[in-house]
């Protein structure tokens, strides 16, 4: 369980640290000076510096850099960029933000997105060389490399006999009374078996267990099944050339789903229709990587990918503290034709950052609630 606390350590510090690192080069190669570039968040274990055009060490107190302190820090989730003027001051001084073009500030503030996408560009283009889960059909490229079939559970039916055996989504079928049946069968042999026990075998995580059910006659489609959506599955792998352009396609498409899931969510929560108990925060995410880290390294993979892109949606959303809330400020200026008072928009911003606090606090709070009895074996796991 310790490798699953440094699996969620490593996972949450790559996207945030990649994240920062966008802000940090850009700032770099247009002008902006960064007073610091960290890896993990403060306090500073240690830092080095150019002072002089020599190397220098630097501990808690922070010194007067030519350029940029480089420090390690003790709590070890991503990193932070610290650069000259992104408050507003210094505005005269050449290498500060605030003295910045507004497209040159634009550009600094959305290549943490950008970056975060390109991660997960890279991680998934890694994954389809090394091989992904995917739903297997009759549309497959002639290219792909298949490895692993399985047939998994995509959905089950409220109130049918599967729900009441307690089968649910993301189990995986190894056998019905002991066959190996192919999707195009099961069918079928449910149909000849209908209203007679069958024996599912099932996979879940690392458990292995028989539930017994009995097919019956849906009323939706007329013939015989226990209430479930299946799909064959496989570790599906592509040759380099491939592997990176689907890792660019699919990367944009999870970006588009998700960018629509989150909009539709902020829609039910403003009309009041809920969705609320959708969001997760730290204790969420440990748990499900907890769950992700059990099934392997690719899908680990997968899961940092995925992420990554949630990261940059959510940085790009147009709330104050957020890189979308400042680039809608930097969008008023341009329309204005003079900046908002910075003093109002510290404020604005300083006003954003406390409702974001609260709003990780309360998620946090639900995840316990949720998750707790999980979070805490976990946690018992790591110390003991």
């Amino acid at each position: 369980m310790i490798i699953t606390f440094l699996t969620f350590l490593i996972v949450l510090g790559l996207i945030v640290f990649i994240h920062e690192f966008g802000h940090f080069i850009c700032a770099k190669k247009l002008g902006a000076k960064a007073e610091e570039f960290g890896l993990g968040f403060p306090p500073r274990m240690i830092g080095v510096y150019k002072k002089d055009k020599k190397w220098k060490v630097c501990f808690r107190k922070t010194p007067k850099a030519d350029d940029t302190i480089y420090s390690l820090n003790w709590i070890p989730l991503g990193g932070f960029v610290r650069i000259k003027g992104e408050d507003g001051s210094d505005k005269k001084d050449s290498d500060s933000f605030a003295g910045l073009k507004i497209w040159k500030k634009a550009v600094i503030l959305v290549a943490g997105v950008v970056m975060n996408v390109i991660l997960a560009m890279v991680l998934l283009g890694a994954g389809y060389m090394i091989g992904l889960p995917q739903a297997i059909d009759d549309n497959i490229s002639k290219s792909a490399i298949i490895k692993d079939k399985n047939i998994q559970v995509v959905s089950v039916s409220p109130g049918s006999e599967a729900e009441g055996a307690g089968l649910k989504t993301g189990d995986e079928i190894l056998s019905i009374d002991g066959k190996n049946i192919a999707v195009k069968d099961i069918q079928d042999y449910l149909m000849q078996n209908v209203g007679k026990e069958v024996v599912y075998t099932i996979k879940r995580d690392d458990e292995q267990f028989e539930k017994s059910i009995i097919p019956q006659i849906l009323e939706e489609t007329g013939k015989g099944g226990v209430g479930v959506g299946i799909v064959e599955t496989a570790i599906v792998s592509y040759p380099w050339y491939i592997a990176i352009g689907k890792g660019i396609v699919e990367a944009l498409y999870y970006f588009k789903e998700i960018a629509i899931a989150f909009a539709i969510l902020l829609k039910n929560l403003i009309i009041g229709r809920g969705g609320a108990e959708e969001i997760s925060g730290p204790v969420g995410i440990a748990v499900i990587t907890a769950r992700v880290a059990k099934l392997g390294f690719i899908y680990i993979l997968q899961f940092t990918a995925l992420l990554s892109i949630n990261l940059a949606i959510l940085n790009i959303f147009p709330f104050p503290a957020l890189d979308g809330g400042r680039l809608l400020f930097l969008g008023i200026e341009k329309l204005r034709g003079k900046p908002v008072s910075q003093k109002i928009e510290n404020i604005i911003h300083n006003s954003g950052f406390v409702l974001l606090m609260l709003l990780i606090i309360v998620v946090t709070y639900r995840d316990f609630v949720k998750f707790g009895d999980r979070f805490v074996n976990l946690w018992q796991s790591i110390i003991h």
